[in-house]
Parts: C-alpha cells; sequence; structure tokens
C-alpha cells in the first residue's frame, strides 16, 4: 500500500461522529444540521429539465475535455462575470466533475518529489482536500495561519510575509481560498498582486479554489477573481488555474460539475492526467451544466435567500457568538464569546441540548506555528431552509446562557 495513505487524518465529519458517539440529542427538538456546506436550497427547474432531456447521452462514452458547447458556455460565464477577454475554450478550460476531485488531483500533476521533499502551502483553516492531495502527492503540507487581526487587509486571510524563505525555495503548489472557506473572506487585489509576485519569483503554480465566488451580499460588487486580477494586473495566467463549480451557485452538489481555467500549458497536462484518471463528465450532465453557466436569475434568487438568513439570524446570536455577516459564501465562521466551553464542547452541548448540529472550528485547522485558528470557533452552514435557520438561532438565544 501507498505508505503516504498513513498521513490522513480523518476527515472532519468522522471526527465529528466520533464526537457525537452515545450522545442523544433532546428529543424535544427537531433535529437541525448546520455543519456540512451542503446547498439545500430547490434546484433550479431549468437544470432538471436539461438533464432530463439529454438522457439519450448516457449510451455514449464522454470525452475528457467535454463537448465544445460546455467548454464555451463556461468561457462566455467566466468572460461576463469577469470582465476579462474570453478564454481559449480548447485550450484554457476544462471540465471537471466537481471542485474536489480536480483540487486532489491537480496536485498529482503538478508535484515533482524526484529530488526534494516539496511544499505545497494551504491556508489554516482549510478545505482537508488540499492536505490529502499534497501527502499523496509525496508532499509535505505547509499551513498558513489565517487568524483575526486589527490590521485588516490580513484578517482571515492569507499573509505570506511570515513564510520563511527556504520554504518558499521548495514550495511547488500554493492552494489559495477566496471567497474562503470557513471565513467567508475576499482576497484584495494588493494581496493577488504579492502572491503573483512570490510565484513569479519562487515559480510555484497558484491553484485558486473558487467554489464559493457566487454566494454575496452586494449585487454591485462580486467577489473579484484570480484570472480577474491577474487581467487587471496586466499580466497572464502563467502558473494560474482556477478551479470553480457549481454546487454551490446553482444547488447541484449531487451533479458534480465544475471546470478548471487558466495557464493552457498546465490544462494541457492535467488534461492528459485526465485521459488516464478516466474523469470524463456524464453527457447528460454536461447538456445540464451548459444551461446553468448560461442562466444567472436563478443565481440572483440563490443568493437572495443567502442574505436574508444571514440577515435574520445574525443579530439573534450575538450575544452568544460573534457572529457578522461575511464578505462571501454561506458560513458563519464565529468565535465563542465566553471561555466556558471550548469550540468542541459547545458543539456538544448544541447537539445534546437542542439539536442543533454544528462543526467545531479546530475540527477545519491543524495546528501549526504554536496554534490551532480554528480554536474556539465554530463554523455554522446557512444551508437549511430559512425557517430551519430562523429556528436554529432562537433555540441558541433562548436556551444557551454562557
Amino acid at each position: 500500500m501507498n505508505p503516504n495513505l498513513n498521513l490522513l487524518q480523518p476527515y472532519p465529519f468522522q471526527r465529528l461522529r466520533d464526537l457525537f458517539k452515545g450522545i442523544v440529542p433532546n428529543p424535544a427538538f427537531t433535529p437541525i444540521n448546520l455543519s456540512i456546506g451542503e446547498p439545500k436550497h430547490a434546484t433550479p427547474q431549468l437544470i432538471k429539465d436539461a438533464l432530463v432531456g439529454n438522457l439519450s447521452g448516457l449510451a455514449n462514452y464522454p470525452t475528457t475535455i467535454g463537448s465544445n458547447e460546455l467548454r464555451e458556455a463556461i468561457s462566455s460565464w467566466i468572460a461576463r462575470r469577469y470582465d476579462i477577454p474570453a478564454l481559449s475554450a480548447e485550450k484554457a478550460i476544462l471540465p471537471v466533475n466537481g471542485s474536489r476531485e480536480a483540487l486532489f488531483a491537480f496536485a498529482q500533476v503538478i508535484i515533482d518529489a524526484s529530488n526534494i521533499t516539496p511544499i505545497v502551502i494551504s491556508p489554516n483553516p482549510f478545505y482537508q482536500i488540499y492536505e490529502g492531495a499534497a501527502f499523496l502527492a509525496g508532499a509535505e503540507p505547509y499551513f498558513l495561519n489565517t487568524l483575526p487581526h486589527e490590521d485588516v487587509e490580513h484578517n482571515h486571510v492569507m499573509d505570506f510575509s511570515s513564510v520563511p524563505a527556504d520554504i518558499l525555495a521548495r514550495t511547488q503548489l500554493v492552494y489559495v481560498c477566496s471567497p474562503g472557506n470557513p471565513s467567508g473572506k475576499v482576497m484584495s487585489l494588493a494581496q493577488w498582486k504579492n502572491l503573483f509576485e512570490l510565484s513569479d519569483r519562487y515559480g510555484f503554480v497558484i491553484a485558486a479554489d473558487e467554489c464559493y465566488s457566487e454566494i454575496y451580499f452586494d449585487e454591485a460588487h462580486p467577489p473579484l477573481g484570480a484570472l480577474q486580477a491577474a487581467h487587471r494586473l496586466g499580466r497572464s495566467y502563467q502558473n494560474l488555474v482556477v478551479f470553480s463549480s457549481l454546487s454551490k451557485r446553482s444547488n447541484v452538489p449531487g451533479m458534480r460539475s465544475g471546470f478548471v481555467a487558466g495557464d493552457e500549458a498546465i490544462i494541457e497536462k492535467f488534461a492528459l492526467y485526465r485521459t488516464y484518471h478516466g474523469c470524463a463528465m456524464n453527457p447528460a450532465v454536461q447538456a445540464a451544466s451548459i444551461a446553468a453557466w448560461n442562466d444567472e436569475t436563478h443565481v440572483i434568487e440563490n443568493r437572495r435567500q443567502y442574505a436574508a438568513k444571514f440577515k435574520d439570524m445574525t443579530p439573534l446570536l450575538a450575544d452568544i457568538l460573534e457572529a457578522e455577516v461575511p464578505d462571501a459564501a454561506f458560513y458563519l465562521w464565529s468565535r465563542i464569546k465566553s471561555d466556558q466551553y471550548s469550540d468542541t464542547e459547545f458543539a456538544v452541548k448544541l447537539y445534546r441540548d437542542l439539536n442543533i448540529t454544528v462543526l467545531p472550528g479546530s475540527f477545519l485547522a491543524r495546528e501549526a506555528h504554536g496554534v490551532n485558528p480554528g480554536k474556539n470557533f465554530v463554523r455554522i452552514a446557512l444551508v437549511a431552509s430559512y425557517d430551519e435557520c430562523m429556528e436554529a438561532a432562537q433555540r441558541i438565544r433562548e436556551h444557551l446562557h454562557l
């Protein structure tokens, strides 16, 4: 067996199941699960119609690179969304079966462990796929803590000024998540400029995870994207690849549909890898994806629903949690105001006493540089219905006294 498998740690939700083992939640309350970032809003009818209307495609093997129509739809969406020239649908875009599998597979293509033990930098807290991808590629993860700072510029975002030069010299891949999971913070143009300059100096590849890019709360100011930042700075997309998904944007997590886009030379190698990996998108899913990327009406409605939940829920939690509306994404990343409970104890109390499930922040981070940056935080995913989210907030407000 690959010895690197022994380096993998239990997934956060396995740790949560272990934490709750043997605990019986209060039967006086109906269960409300706000732990996992699985969208619960209704899948738009136009997507379901396109999926059903193209089931004849199941009779054909799909190609790794996907249909021309899908790649053109993605290219057009990127150009509209980020106000940049259209990328080459043939060379710069590759459909993938959701961003998760692509983020993992990408490291297997980029990392060269033949001469040294390479470094993969990721934010901390982080999406655990980054760590697993690094280990299985033969690299060493380096966690860059994203902590709250008085300096707003570096509040819950990756600050590379603390990374030693010898670490950067061994770095081959940097995972960036903007909008961030779990903080919801969005990188600024200045932060992108700094990261691009480091990439130029040290030669590492940037994997920009943008799966939350379409969940935001000001229609006039959508989050800045990596390709958009590069374009504004007058640079090429060299060593830059973005990962996006329909799961959150269009409420289709079960469709497993997304894309990678950016550096054409890297996309070419990634397509070669995927040809052998066998990751080709179902033709019916491709047709449904085209319908999704071509429509914004359902996405605007999706954002409206999230905005309503954040607006009405956060004031109810203010006495218990530092609950603020994030820049983007659908998580409340909240510090527990009292030191009476650790984040794990707080999660147990909510589950046992109120039948509410949230995720302890420490489960989303690693002990690094002397601290676990998720400690005493909880991540609350506002994915349930408006009524369920409000019910959860009311329970916490009325029954939890810290």
